[in-house]
C-alpha cells in the first residue's frame, strides 16, 4: 500500500516544477480581492507550514515522538479565513484548521506559532495550550478556545458566545469579547448532520428570525466525506442555502482569492447586520482521515488520485505564478525551506519534558481562582423595591421553591453578571414557579426564555461564560439532561483541563430532579439517577434536602462559580419544592425562614451559616445507628427516625450529605465510625448510585467488621400513577431496614407475617 503522505509530498514539487497545475474557473486577481503580492506569499507560507506539520506528525509518530495524525491537508484554504477576521473574533475551530490558526497568529506580534504547535504535537508539558494533555488548536491570546476531536459539540457554545456579545453591550457589561466582535465556528460537512449541529443552526436562525442579534459565522469545510461515509453531492448547499434567518455564502476553498473574498463578505455581513452566516467552503481531504486510515478500503484509487490532483497548495502555486508573485523554482525552494524549518524546530521540541504523574495530569481539572471583582451587597432600598409584594412574606416560614426564588433574587441583585436561561423560566416562572417574578424583576435579557432544546440551553450557558457572564441555566427535568449531557461532560467540564486552566466556563446548572412526585409524570419527570454527573471529573454536585440549606448552598455554588470558576450542578428535589410538613399535616416542620445575604453573614453561636462544599448536615448525636442519605432520602429518614426514637429507643444520627461531589470522605469516615451501625439510604437506583461509592468508602476506611446495610431504589424506571413509589425507598422500608440492621423486630413485619 502506498504512503499517501509521501505521494502528496512528492506530487507537489514534481507538478510545480513541471508546471502541471490545476486550473480554476474563478477569474479573480489580487486587485479584485484587495490583496498585495506580499500578503499572498504570507497566506501561502501559512498553508505550507500547516502541510509540513501534517507530514512531520506522521514521521514523528513513527519515531514515538508525536501522538496525533488527524491533519489539515486539503483544508489549508482556511488560512484566508484566518486573515479575513480580526484575531479578537473568538473562534471555535474544526480540528483541520491549523492554517487558520497559523495565519491568525500573524496579526499579533510575538507569537511563536510553529514552536507552540509542535509542542502540542509532541504532548510536551511546555505546550502553551493544553500543557501536554492533547494535541489541540488553541490560544488564549488569539481568542481560540481549544477543541479536541469535536463532532459538532462546539457549535452550541459558539451560538451562546455570539448571543453574549450584543447582550453584554445592552447590559453595559465589559466582558471578555469586544462589543463589535463576531464569533466563528468551523466544522466538517459530516458533522453538519449531527443533531448537536442541527440544534445549533436552528437556534441561531430561530434567534435571528426574531430580530435578536446573533453575530456568528458558521464555517462548513466541505471535503465530501466523513471518515469513510460520503456526503451526497449538493447536500450541504441544498440543506443550508435557503434556511430562514441564515445567510448562505459559498466559496471555493481551493482558491485562496475566492475564499478570502467570501470570508470578508461573511465577516462584514455578520459584523454589520449582527446576523448569522453560513460560509460553505468546498475543499478536499488529503492523506485520509488520519495516519492509520487506509482509504483504499472504501475509496477507489481513481477517487483518491482525483482529490490529490486538486491539492489546494497546487492551486495557490498557480495563483502565485499567474499573478507574477513567484516562479516555480522559487515556490519549490520555499516549500523545502519550510520543510527544513519545521523539522529543525521539531528536533528541539521533542526534547522538552512530558507529563509523567497523575498529579501533573490532573493539575488543570480544577480551574484557577478568578480575578473577577467582588460584588457589593444590594442596599435595603434596592431590596425593598425588587422584592415588592413579597416583602410581607419574607418574614414567614416558606417552602423550598419560594426560598430558592428569593435566593436567586438577592444573588441577581448583588451580581450583575448573573443571567438565567431555560425553558419557560420567564413570565411563567418555570413548571414549578421557582423562577416566578424574576423576569419581571430583572428583565428578559437576564431571565432568558429559551427554545426547547437542552443542548442549546447549555451551549448558551457555556458561551455566556466565555464572555464573563455567570450563567445559571435551568434544565426542566433531570431526565432531559441526557439530551445534552455532552455539553457538560465533553465541553464545560473539560475546558479548563484541555486549556491548562487558561479558559474556563463557570456556571451553576439548576436541575429539577429526582422522584416522589406522587405519581406525576412517570419516569420522564421522575428520574432517580445522578450517574450522568457523578463520573465527570471536576464537577461539583449539590443536592439540598430543605429550603434553608438550598438558600445557603445556592449562594455557595454561585460563589464557587464566580470566584473559583467551577462548573456546578445544583439538583433540586422536585417533590420537596412545595413540601411544608414533616410528620403531621400542618406541622410546618419543612418550612424555613429566609435569611437575607446580610443576615446569613452574621455568625450564630460563633459559627457561620454558610454551607461550605463538602459540609454535611446532621440530625441527632446518637451512636447506635447512623443513617447516611441526601435529598428526599433525608426527608424520609427523618420521618422514620421519629418512630425509631419514640417507639424503639434507638439513639441515632442522620447525615445529610448535601454535596454529592466531591465527597468529604475523611470527615464522613470519622463521623460514621462513632456509630455502631450504618444504614445508607439512596433514593437513586442501586446500580450506578452514590451508595456504591459510600459502600466503598466504608470498606476502605472502616474496620472489616463494621456493620453496614444499603437501601436503594430498584433498578427500574418509575411508572405513572399509584405505583410510582413502589420501586423507591420510603419511610416504612427505611424503618424496616434500620431495625433489621440493629437486630430488632419490626412490629409491622410481625403483624404481616402472622
Amino acid at each position: 500500500m502506498q504512503n499517501r503522505a509521501k505521494v502528496v509530498d512528492e506530487n507537489f514539487t514534481r507538478r510545480v516544477a513541471q508546471g502541471d497545475l490545476p486550473e480554476s474557473n474563478i477569474p479573480l486577481s489580487l486587485i479584485d480581492v484587495g490583496l498585495q503580492p506580499v500578503e499572498l506569499v504570507e497566506l501561502f507560507e501559512s498553508q505550507l507550514m500547516s502541510r509540513h506539520l501534517d507530514l512531520l506528525s506522521r514521521l514523528l509518530q513513527a519515531r514515538g515522538e508525536a501522538f496525533y495524525t488527524i491533519g489539515s491537508s486539503g483544508h489549508e484554504g482556511n488560512a484566508a479565513i484566518g486573515r479575513a477576521f480580526d484575531y479578537r473574533d473568538m473562534a471555535f475551530l474544526h480540528y483541520r484548521d491549523a492554517a487558520f490558526l497559523i495565519q491568525r497568529s500573524k496579526q499579533l506580534p510575538g507569537e511563536t506559532i510553529l514552536h507552540d504547535m509542535l509542542l502540542s504535537f509532541a504532548a510536551s508539558e511546555d505546550d502553551p495550550v493544553s500543557g501536554g494533555r492533547h494535541k489541540v488548536l488553541g490560544s488564549k491570546r488569539l481568542y481560540v478556545p481549544p477543541q479536541t476531536s469535536t463532532i459538532a459539540s462546539h457549535l452550541p457554545k459558539a451560538v451562546g458566545a455570539a448571543y453574549s456579545i450584543p447582550l453584554a453591550k445592552r447590559m453595559k457589561h465589559d466582558g471578555e469579547l469586544p462589543h463589535d466582535g463576531v464569533v466563528l465556528c468551523s466544522f466538517g460537512d459530516a458533522s453538519a448532520n449531527h443533531s448537536t449541529a442541527q440544534g445549533a443552526f436552528n437556534t441561531a436562525a430561530w434567534t435571528a428570525y426574531q430580530e435578536v442579534p446573533m453575530p456568528l459565522v458558521f464555517i462548513c469545510e466541505d471535503n465530501g466525506i466523513g471518515i469513510s461515509t460520503a456526503t451526497p453531492e449538493g447536500w450541504i448547499a441544498a440543506n443550508f442555502s435557503h434556511r430562514p434567518g441564515l445567510k448562505y455564502i459559498a466559496c471555493d476553498g481551493l482558491n485562496l482569492l475566492d475564499t478570502y473574498q467570501k470570508a470578508r463578505q461573511a465577516a462584514g455581513y455578520a459584523r454589520r447586520h449582527r446576523k448569522p452566516v453560513f460560509l460553505h467552503m468546498r475543499t478536499v481531504r488529503l492523506m485520509g482521515h488520519a495516519g492509520s486510515d487506509a482509504q483504499t478500503a472504501y475509496l477507489a484509487q481513481q477517487a483518491i488520485d482525483a482529490a490529490e490532483a486538486q491539492d489546494p497548495l497546487l492551486h495557490t502555486a498557480r495563483l502565485m505564478i499567474d499573478n507574477g508573485v513567484m516562479n516555480s523554482s522559487q515556490i519549490c525552494e520555499l516549500y523545502e525551506v519550510m520543510r527544513e524549518r519545521t523539522a529543525r524546530v521539531a528536533e528541539q521540541v521533542i526534547l522538552r519534558p512530558k507529563l509523567q504523574t497523575a498529579k501533573q495530569v490532573m493539575a488543570s481539572l480544577i480551574p484557577p481562582k478568578s480575578q473577577r471583582p467582588v460584588y457589593e451587597p444590594a442596599t435595603e432600598a434596592q431590596r425593598n423595591a425588587t422584592f415588592g409584594r413579597d416583602q410581607r412574606a419574607l418574614a414567614e416560614p416558606q417552602h423550598m421553591a419560594r426560598l430558592i426564588n428569593w435566593a436567586l433574587t438577592d444573588l441577581m441583585l448583588e451580581q450583575g453578571n448573573i443571567v438565567l436561561a431555560g425553558e419557560d423560566i420567564g413570565p411563567k416562572g418555570g413548571v414549578y414557579n421557582v423562577t416566578g417574578k424574576l423576569s419581571e424583576r430583572f428583565g428578559k435579557h437576564r431571565v432568558i426564555n429559551t427554545l426547547l432544546d437542552e443542548q442549546s440551553i447549555l451551549g448558551l450557558a457555556i458561551g455566556l461564560a466565555h464572555n464573563g457572564f455567570l450563567p445559571i441555566p435551568e434544565i426542566q427535568f433531570l431526565a432531559y439532561v441526557h439530551n445534552a449531557e455532552d455539553q457538560i461532560r465533553g465541553e464545560a467540564a473539560t475546558l479548563s483541563f484541555f486549556s491548562n486552566g487558561q479558559f474556563t466556563n463557570p456556571m451553576v446548572i439548576r436541575v429539577a430532579g429526582l422522584a416522589y412526585q406522587k405519581g406525576f409524570g412517570g419516569h420522564f419527570h421522575n428520574d432517580n439517577s445522578l450517574a450522568v454527573f457523578r463520573d465527570i471529573p471536576g464537577l461539583v454536585i449539590a443536592c439540598p434536602s430543605n429550603g434553608a440549606d438550598a438558600v445557603e448552598m445556592l449562594r455557595t455554588c454561585v460563589r464557587m462559580a464566580q470566584e473559583e470558576q467551577r462548573v456546578v450542578v445544583f439538583v433540586e428535589p422536585i417533590a420537596l419544592y412545595m413540601t411544608r410538613d414533616l410528620h403531621d399535616e400542618g406541622d410546618g416542620l419543612w418550612t424555613h425562614n429566609y435569611l437575607s445575604p446580610e443576615q446569613s453573614r452574621i455568625p450564630t453561636e460563633g459559627q457561620s451559616k454558610a454551607i461550605k462544599p463538602g459540609e454535611f448536615g446532621q440530625y441527632g448525636e446518637g451512636t447506635e445507628l447512623c443513617i447516611l442519605t441526601y435529598g428526599n432520602g433525608y426527608y424520609l429518614s427523618r420521618q422514620a427516625a421519629k418512630v425509631l426514637e419514640d417507639e424503639h429507643g434507638v439513639a441515632l444520627r442522620i447525615i445529610d450529605l448535601r454535596w454529592l461531589a466531591p465527597l468529604n470522605e475523611e470527615l464522613l469516615a470519622v463521623t460514621i465510625a462513632e456509630c455502631g451501625h450504618l444504614l445508607i439510604v439512596d433514593e437513586c437506583r442501586g446500580t450506578g448510585s452514590i451508595s456504591e461509592a459510600l459502600m466503598a468508602l466504608v470498606k476502605e476506611r472502616l474496620p472489616a467488621e463494621f456493620k453496614v446495610k444499603r437501601l436503594t431504589a430498584e433498578d427500574s424506571f418509575i411508572p405513572l400513577g399509584r405505583a410510582a413509589t413502589c420501586t423507591l425507598p420510603g419511610k416504612e422500608s427505611i424503618l424496616a431496614a434500620a431495625l433489621n440492621l440493629l437486630g430488632k423486630e419490626n412490629p409491622l413485619t410481625v403483624v404481616k407475617s402472622a
